[in-house]
C-alpha cells in the first residue's frame, strides 16, 4: 500500500507485487533511470559553478546546438541504462541511431529518452528535465522502437527545478516523487495525480501564430482569451506539461509553415507525455489522432502536440477538425 513519503524503489517493488507475472526486470530498469536522474540533478544544481554551461561546439541529429549539460546528461543516461542490463537498445535525442547495449543482450525492454529537455533554457536557470519512454522488446530490431504509444510499459519525466521531481506511470495511474537531498531518496509526494477536468491556463508560443497552418487554432486561442484564460509559456516541455498536469488547461506545440510536421519528437517527448496525461485523466492529440494511437515510422519522427484537460482538448478539436 503506497503512502506519502514512501521511497521510489519501494513503491516500484510494491507495484510489482500486484502483478504475479512480474519478473523484477522493470524495477531494475526504473532504478537505473532513478540513479541517472540523481546524478544529473546534482550537476544541474552546480551548473553556475562548474564548467558545464554553454555550448559543446557541435549539433545533434535534430540540427540543434548541443549544450555541455546535454552531452553530460546523455552520457550519464547511456551508461546507467546500459549497465543495468535491462535494455536491449537505447534511442536518444542526441544519437543518430539506436544504440545496442552490450550488457542488454537479454534485456526485455527498449527505451527512448530526451536526456535534457529544454536545454536552451540551461544558461538562464529555467526548469529543464529528462523524459523517457519504455517499450517491450519484441523482435530485437529497430522496429521495437516503432510501437504505438499505448503499448508503453512505463513513461515518465524528471523535472529539475525548485525541487527535483520524478513523475512516473506504469499504466496504472500517475505518481510523483520529490527528491529529498538530505537522504538522497525520491519520496512519494504526489500520489495518484489527476489533471483537473478544466483549467484556466493555456500554454503555447503565440509568437508563431502567423505561421500556424491551421487557422482554426487562432480562433480557439482567441476563444480561450475571451473566456478569461491566462497564458503561461516557459519553452521547456517538461515544465509546461508539469504545470498543465497539476493545474489543468492546455499545452500545445502545433505544426507551422516552418515545421510542417510539428517540432516535438513522437518517441521521446510526445508519446511519453501523452501517456502520462491520459493516465492522469486528460487527453492528447496531434489535432486529428490520439497521440498514443500513432504508429511511428522513424526514430526521430516529429508531430504536432496538444494535451491537457479534457474540456480544453475537446474544445480545441471542435475548432480544428
Amino acid at each position: 500500500m503506497a503512502y506519502l513519503g514512501m521511497d521510489l524503489s519501494r513503491f516500484i517493488l510494491e507495484e510489482e507485487r500486484k502483478h504475479p507475472d512480474a519478473t523484477g526486470s522493470l524495477s531494475m530498469a526504473l532504478t537505473a533511470i532513478e540513479t541517472a536522474a540523481k546524478i544529473i540533478a546534482a550537476h544541474v544544481r552546480m551548473a553556475g559553478l562548474a564548467d558545464i554551461l554553454g555550448q559543446a561546439g557541435k549539433t545533434n541529429i535534430q540540427g540543434e546546438e548541443v549544450q555541455k549539460l546535454d552531452e553530460f546528461s546523455n552520457e550519464v543516461m547511456i551508461k546507467h541504462l546500459s549497465d543495468s542490463g535491462q535494455f536491449f537498445a537505447l534511442a536518444s535525442e542526441e544519437l543518430d541511431e539506436p544504440l545496442c547495449s552490450p550488457k542488454g543482450v537479454n534485456g526485455k525492454y527498449v527505451i527512448a529518452f530526451d536526456p535534457l529537455d529544454g536545454s536552451s533554457n540551461i544558461d538562464v536557470n529555467v526548469n529543464i528535465g529528462t523524459i523517457f519512454s519504455i517499450h517491450r522488446r519484441v523482435k530485437g530490431t529497430e522496429e521495437d522502437f516503432l510501437q504505438e504509444g499505448y503499448k508503453q510499459v512505463a513513461a515518465g519525466y524528471i523535472i529539475y527545478g525548485s525541487s527535483t521531481m520524478f513523475v512516473l506511470t506504469t499504466g496504472n495511474g500517475v505518481n510523483g516523487f520529490t527528491l529529498d537531498p538530505s537522504v538522497g531518496l525520491f519520496l512519494l509526494s504526489h500520489p495518484n495525480m489527476k489533471i483537473p477536468e478544466k483549467g484556466k491556463i493555456y500554454s503555447i508560443n503565440e509568437a508563431n501564430s502567423k505561421k500556424w497552418i491551421d487557422r482554426g487554432l487562432t480562433d480557439y486561442i482567441q476563444t480561450l482569451k475571451d473566456e478569461g484564460y491566462t497564458s503561461r509559456y516557459i519553452g521547456s516541455m517538461v515544465a509546461d506539461v508539469h504545470r498543465t498536469l497539476i493545474k489543468g488547461g492546455m499545452f500545445g506545440y502545433p505544426a507551422d509553415k516552418k515545421n510542417k510536421s510539428g517540432k516535438l519528437r513522437l518517441l521521446y517527448e510526445a508519446a511519453p507525455m501523452a501517456f502520462i496525461i491520459e493516465q492522469a485523466g486528460g487527453k492528447a492529440t496531434d489535432g486529428r489522432t490520439d497521440i498514443l494511437q500513432i504508429k511511428p515510422t522513424d526514430i526521430h519522427q516529429r508531430t504536432p502536440v496538444f494535451l491537457g484537460s479534457k474540456k480544453e482538448i475537446n474544445q480545441l478539436l471542435e475548432f480544428i477538425k
